[in-house]
């Protein structure tokens, strides 16, 4: 019995010893990334909001285009809707119903269009910017990184944000 109590004691005390030890260890680093303020403030970011922007007026003057045809059939029909054959107007009617489903489908292509070009080009500024992170994760000795939105954080202190450092270097990455 003498010897377990000593044999216990010293486990006990190896215990304490040992974890008071690696309490006074370096504390781990985390940080915290902004994609979405990345997107808005890095050069990168500024020309590819600009590109996805331009492919969307495109797409909307082309439908602006199309959808004042369509009105204007409309106007010419109500206009003419006396004067003409019964026959001549089922032909327009059935000729604005073509143009009108035609513009509807359009819209549709173009809506899905713009968003594959826009997640194009956000998934490869995402890329690039994970490049970066673990180029400054492994350098600095983060433990973990997280990005702000997509990991749900709802609050992290501005000193464990990283997304300052992360804009400084995707600039001069991006403006080799």
């Amino acid at each position: 019995m003498q010897n377990f109590k000593i044999v216990f004691k010293i486990m006990i005390f190896s215990i304490f010893f040992f974890s008071n030890s690696s309490f006074g260890a370096d504390v781990a680093k985390i940080g915290v990334v902004d994609f979405q303020r990345i997107f808005e403030t890095s050069n990168a970011g500024k020309l590819a909001q600009s590109e996805i922007n331009e492919h969307g007026k495109k797409m909307e003057a082309d439908l602006k285009k199309k959808g004042a045809e369509i009105e204007e059939l409309q106007k010419k029909l109500e206009r003419e809707i006396l004067v003409i054959s019964k026959e001549v107007r089922e032909e327009r009617e059935r000729e604005l119903r073509i143009k009108t489903n035609d513009f509807k489908f359009l819209n549709k292509k173009y809506l899905r269009k713009f968003k594959e070009i826009e997640q194009k080009i956000v998934k490869r500024i995402k890329n690039d910017v994970l490049e970066i992170v673990e180029e400054i994760g492994k350098k600095e000795g983060y433990l973990i990184v997280f990005e702000k939105r997509d990991a749900g954080v709802l609050y992290s202190p501005s000193t464990i944000d990283i997304t300052d450092k992360l804009i400084q270097k995707y600039n001069a990455k991006f403006a080799q």
